[in-house]
């Protein structure tokens, strides 16, 4: 990496970053433009020190906002002038592509050196992203206990509890009072989490028997057994997938969770600021599958990488276009002889294809949240079908009517509405009945989902709507 001082001109005095009132945050907590631009202004002039000045107060999760605005070209600038305790809070927060660029340029001693300032989880996430051979040197360069433990930590299968907990966990033997345990904390303090939230009460084979909040551990006299205090907790395996985990805490609304071994015993724990990362990034999964988007694809991805994601979902769209087209060749003669039907077929499908959407959307999330499943599929089967038949009966009479006045054919109203009810029932069933199917073979049912109703829903309109334009109007 080259030398920082040789890339800037960092003057000793600079009153301007002393003085100077700059508002990075708007009201809305997003970084201001005006900000951004100051940033990028100073990377291109060379001026560290106003740089520094200008980074140094920010939260590492807007400095992560910023690395995003950024052209790759500034983020290597603006990382070598950021403070090393800064970096290392930075690093967990950015995203997957934008670290992996990052971490190409930071230098392992320093990089080493930062991990050992963040929770064994943080260290674990950012040391994932790097390449072997740096891999190596960094957790050559860090400490042996360290090392064990992002080691450890990664040894479990991505996606898992044991991969996304903190190894940093404060346990307590059942036989311990409050007293004891608040003289351990205080004695103990820089070998315990940065943040946590509970005690857990382990028995001596450290195992979890139970738990106390801090804040009730503080209320209650110094004489009080733990085990007067202690609630039942809800553990993690270490085996357990991060949807599962994050159920779990909403379920329960959990603020933290001990994480036990195949054996039982502690081993580490989950907070709710994990799980709000698990959730987020699964609900992110699920909007860009939905659309056929490459859950890799992030603001860092390059214009060939996007397209290579993207390619493949719009051929499958381009084949089911053709099916459609099919239908239509198949009424071809019926279109000739009644012009208007090439008006009016891509009403029909258009409104299919989002009514389809709709009862999809509402089944993904009913099954990512276990609101559906087995005991209730059909009861919301019958329920969508019956919202289908409804808007049919709302939106047909309509539809049937402006068509009918604009063609000056009755029949071709009827036959409109007709085959925008039939249609509608069509879109509810494969919405409720696509992913509920996927789900059942062990699919993610977010994946293709919307391909296959909105092909669907297009084949069955055009079909519907010109069978009937032909049994009824020739």
């Amino acid at each position: 990496m080259t030398n920082t001082d040789s890339v800037f001109s960092a003057p000793a005095d600079n009153p301007e970053i002393e003085t100077e009132d700059h508002v990075a945050l708007g009201e809305d907590y997003a970084l201001t433009a005006s900000f951004v631009e100051k940033v990028v202004d100073a990377a291109d002039d060379g001026d560290g020190m106003r740089l520094r000045g200008l980074l140094e107060d920010l939260h590492p999760a807007d400095v992560a906002d910023l690395m995003g605005f950024l052209t790759a070209e500034h983020r290597t600038v603006v990382v070598q002038w950021l403070p090393p305790d800064l970096l290392a809070e930075t690093l967990p927060e950015l995203d997957d592509g934008i670290r992996e660029e990052v971490l190409e340029r930071v230098p392992h001693l320093t990089l080493a050196e930062a991990l050992q300032e963040l929770e064994s989880d943080d260290a674990a996430a950012v040391v994932e992203d790097l390449e072997d051979d740096q891999r190596e040197r960094v957790l050559a360069a860090m400490p042996e206990t360290d090392r064990a433990a992002i080691e450890s930590s990664l040894g479990y299968e991505e996606d898992s509890a044991g991969r996304l907990m903190q190894r940093e966990v404060m346990a307590a033997p059942l036989f311990w009072n409050v007293g004891d345990t608040i003289d351990h904390v205080r004695s103990q303090g820089e070998d315990l989490p940065e943040l946590f939230f509970d005690i857990y009460v382990v028995d001596p084979m450290n195992k979890p028997v139970g738990g106390v909040a801090i804040s009730r551990l503080l209320r209650s006299p110094r004489t009080t057994p733990l085990s007067e205090l202690m609630e039942p907790v809800n553990e993690i395996s270490v085996t357990q997938d991060q949807e599962e985990v994050a159920y779990v805490f909403e379920k329960y609304n959990l603020i933290s969770a001990p994480v036990v071994d195949a054996s039982g015993r502690l081993v580490g724990q989950l907070t709710v600021d994990d799980v709000v990362h698990i959730i987020q990034e699964e609900n992110r999964e699920d909007i860009l599958r939905l659309a056929g988007v490459s859950e890799e694809e992030d603001r860092s991805s390059g214009v060939i990488d996007i397209v290579r994601g993207r390619v493949p979902w719009l051929g499958v769209n381009l084949f089911t276009a053709v099916l459609g087209a099919a239908v239509i060749a198949l009424f071809e003669g019926t279109i000739q002889q009644i012009v208007a039907l090439a008006v009016l077929m891509p009403i029909v499908s258009a409104i299919g294809g989002n009514a389809g959407t709709q009862g999809l959307a509402v089944t993904v999330r009913a099954l990512a949240t276990r609101e559906l499943n087995a005991s209730n599929a059909m009861r919301t089967f019958w329920r969508e079908l019956m919202v289908g038949l409804l808007n049919g009966l709302v939106l047909a009479p309509l539809t049937g009517l402006a068509a009918g006045l604009w063609s000056q054919d009755w029949r071709l109203g009827a036959v409109i509405g007709a085959a925008m009810i039939l249609n509608l029932l069509v879109a509810a069933t494969v919405g409720v009945l696509t992913p509920l199917t996927l789900s059942r073979l062990k699919f993610d049912p977010a994946v293709s989902s919307s391909v296959f109703v909105t092909a669907t829903t297009d084949f069955f309109g055009f079909l519907i709507f010109l069978g009937l334009a032909t049994m009824v109007l020739l």
